[in-house]
């Protein structure tokens, strides 16, 4: 209170500095003659201190209902971000990323977030494995939080229509991961599940930070950078990286507990979870067990970076590779200024036994401004599925692919919802025993309207 009176008695005193200093020299205003000047008036009395201003009206008191990581302690426009926010699961993401986004509103002593989106896309990918089709994704997230004396409790869902597209889910040239009609799916992305998240989390006050509990029959392990649809650097990318199964296919999982702690600036937990991924009945929830596990370590060295690696076996994740299990490491540094959103990434999977396959990722997404967006994504790893029929003499090979993708997103704020509109295009770098499957020179390109709800 001191310090906020202080500073508005030092801008009274400023804006009045002009007046008080205009240059009298040789004008001594009682020494003029001919002039009548008046008796001077008594000194007056000094003037009150000023009050503080009142809070900006409109600004909704979040204190003790931090949604993303969000220092709340000034509760003005001035307010600095806290150096994280929350990702996908358990994740951090740097605190430049704001609060997290959606609807918010307050239920008692509970904090209530609804946030969503739904894209309708048209995809062409060009080539002799290239397809197109008109298809519908779609994300949508239901939270409740509440601050308690000891710490606090969240209770997280998400949830997606997207089961209702064919099993075989939508052309992504290069992509792997995952069955349809118990066949591998190459160059497609296989739908989400109906139930993508259904998990309680649990942080109890302990020192500067907190002891955290997280878990659910679905959920996501302490396993790589937070899911692609949860990241800032993508959040207008229409395709999910052809390194999904690389970073992030552990996302949606069936059975997770995770235990850990959290710091101001750091954090460092560890999952027990079930390793196979969801199979094609994706309406359902499947059977939780606990046969896998994984530690990540996150640093957030200020509110523009979020730092993670971590380390995970899993228990035979791929239907494709029965009896086989994989050792996943991954390692990414995300950047955020408010404006650009960009991560670099590495992940190297190895099965056990069999060969390690790495790959790597880049990706930006920058608002332009207020209403366009500029993102891209450059991906490059090493696939041996691209022919998953055994008497293909390609069968198993190991080949390197780059692809290279660049897009543009308009933005249009229609109330309580925004709609974006936008396409990217993406090529491809290959070797060239790949010609004879996908052409000299595959290219693709992709058209969507996003509905996105809250902010």
């Amino acid at each position: 209170m001191k310090l906020a009176s202080s500073l508005l008695l030092a801008s009274s005193l400023t804006l009045s500095a002009p007046a008080l200093a205009q240059d009298h020299s040789g004008h001594d205003m009682q020494a003029m003659p001919g002039m009548d000047m008046p008796a001077p008036s008594p000194t007056p009395a000094p003037a009150p201190e000023p009050k503080p201003a009142p809070p900006p009206m409109g600004k909704m008191d979040h204190a003790g209902h931090d949604m993303a990581g969000m220092d709340h302690s000034s509760h003005g426009d001035q307010a600095a971000p806290a150096p994280f926010a929350d990702g996908s699961g358990t994740a951090r993401l740097p605190g430049s990323e704001g609060e997290m986004r959606g609807l918010h509103l307050m239920a008692g002593d509970w904090m209530l977030m609804a946030h969503g989106s739904a894209s309708f896309q048209y995809t062409d990918h060009k080539g002799p494995r290239g397809d197109d089709m008109v298809y519908v994704t779609s994300m949508a997230m239901l939270m409740a939080e509440r601050d308690t004396g000891w710490g606090k409790v969240q209770f997280k869902s998400m949830f997606s229509l997207e089961p209702a597209m064919s099993a075989r889910g939508y052309p992504n040239l290069f992509a792997t991961g995952e069955t349809a009609g118990g066949l591998p799916l190459v160059d497609r992305q296989h739908p989400h599940d109906l139930f993508m998240e259904l998990a309680t989390r649990i942080d109890v006050n302990a020192g500067s930070g907190s002891l955290f509990l997280y878990g659910g029959p679905v959920g996501e392990p302490a396993l790589g950078p937070s899911a692609f649809m949860h990241r800032g650097s993508a959040a207008y990318n229409p395709e999910p990286p052809i390194t999904h199964h690389w970073f992030d296919s552990t996302h949606i999982t069936y059975g997770v507990i995770t235990a850990g702690y959290s710091a101001r600036t750091w954090q460092i937990e560890t999952s027990a979870f079930r390793g196979a991924e969801p199979d094609e009945r994706r309406w359902n929830i499947e059977a939780p067990k606990l046969d896998s596990w994984s530690v990540r370590a996150t640093l957030n060295p200020s509110p523009t970076w979020a730092l993670q690696a971590s380390y995970g076996q899993i228990k035979q994740p791929e239907a494709t590779h029965p009896g086989e299990d994989e050792n996943r490491f991954t390692a990414s540094a995300h950047y955020g200024n408010g404006s650009l959103n960009a991560m670099l990434a590495f992940s190297a999977k190895k099965r056990v036994s069999g060969d390690t396959l790495t790959a790597w990722l880049g990706e930006a997404n920058w608002n332009v401004d207020q209403h366009n967006t500029l993102f891209g994504r450059v991906e490059n790893v090493a696939n041996d599925e691209l022919f998953p029929d055994h008497t293909n003499p390609l069968h198993d090979v190991k080949f390197r692919v780059t692809k290279f993708q660049a897009g543009y997103a308009r933005r249009i704020p229609l109330g309580p919802v925004k709609l974006a509109l936008g396409g990217s295009v993406s090529a491809y770098a290959k070797p060239a025993a790949l010609d004879a499957a996908y052409g000299r020179n595959p290219w693709g390109y992709t058209l969507f309207a996003k509905l996105i709800l809250g902010n």
